[in-house]
């Protein structure tokens, strides 16, 4: 029989993939909704199904998650401590229009709830984390910068013969393409977050032996989540990926799309677990910086990286002090 405290756990899984939907939703459609290549209902309806199919592909970043991170076997409470502390700066930053990473707010909530559980930081996996977790996190926005400025010199050359209407009128299809190849490797690496946070539940209730593979039906439970979520929406963030950093056209989403898909499913095959939201933000300042330095709105930008800066050490705070708590109450 299932206990109350592992319901919880599942309950508070659902609750961080179904956020996870909603706060990251912009990263796959807020270019294409901002230069009108879709409208926002059909916009978000196609992320959430290519979502769900990211999803179910692979599982990589989840036994990155599950037995890469930490060399102890947790309690149900610690588990549950990690997701409330991720589930509290997701909904912070998301008050706050801020576009934060999801990933790391969980992965750095898992650290700090782990560390009070065990008391000190003996049995985190740190080699994991700065392969998996740190190393990705400075290197894919900068991959992303990098080919967001060379896909859109590319492009220019490319293109260079087309009149104005003709090229905006290819990009405005070509950037449906790019952003469904966009959502997809969200759900390929994002949804796996959660699927993997569920197998470390299993294995602590006994429910699953220690060293087991994703079960498919954690798998369908997450990429049905993350759908779910990204049916509600995140008009919040998108107004800030979509329009903060640079003035977007068809041509400037199509690139910015493509390069982070291509960044996000390079990082998934090597079961590292990216932030979309910078992958993307990155993609987008290199492609304008291409069109010039001062296409980029540099203070908006400093405020995202300060973002991605602060998410890891907040995360592993709040999931500290939950798990401090739960202690207590335990």
């Amino acid at each position: 029989m299932l206990s109350g405290l592992f319901i919880a756990v599942l309950v508070a899984a659902f609750a961080f993939e179904f956020i996870n939907g909603f706060h990251d939703t912009a990263n796959a459609i807020a270019t294409t909704v901002y230069t009108r290549a879709l409208p926002p209902r059909v916009a978000v309806i196609c992320s959430a199904l290519m979502n769900f199919l990211g999803a179910l592909t692979s599982d990589k970043v989840a036994m990155t998650i599950a037995t890469g991170l930490v060399d102890v076997q947790l309690g149900l409470h610690v588990i549950l401590a990690a997701l409330l502390g991720a589930i509290l700066w997701d909904l912070f930053t998301w008050w706050l229009s801020i576009p934060s990473s999801s990933s790391h707010a969980l992965i750095g909530s898992l650290v700090g709830a782990t560390m009070v559980y065990t008391g000190g930081p003996q049995d985190i996996k740190w080699d994991g984390v700065l392969d998996k977790v740190v190393i990705p996190l400075f290197t894919s926005p900068l991959i992303g910068f990098a080919l967001g400025f060379c896909l859109m010199h590319v492009v220019f050359e490319l293109f260079a013969n087309w009149t104005s209407h003709h090229a905006n009128a290819f990009f405005h299809k070509a950037q449906i393409v790019s952003s469904m190849f966009m959502a997809y490797s969200h759900g390929n690496n994002d949804a796996q977050k959660t699927m993997g946070i569920i197998t470390i539940a299993l294995i602590s209730a006994n429910l699953l032996p220690a060293g087991s593979d994703v079960p498919l039906w954690v798998k369908v439970f997450c990429a049905a989540t993350m759908a779910t979520g990204t049916m509600i929406g995140g008009q919040r963030i998108m107004k800030t990926v979509g329009q903060g950093v640079t003035k977007l056209e068809p041509v400037v989403g199509f690139v910015c799309e493509t390069s982070s898909a291509i960044a996000i499913e390079t990082m998934t095959a090597l079961g590292a677990p990216v932030s979309t939201t910078q992958v993307l933000t990155t993609s987008i300042m290199g492609a304008g910086s291409a069109k010039g330095i001062k296409n980029v709105r540099w203070g908006v930008a400093r405020s995202i990286v300060t973002a991605w800066v602060v998410t890891l050490p907040a995360a592993m705070a709040f999931g500290a002090g939950i798990a401090y708590v739960a202690e207590m109450l335990v």
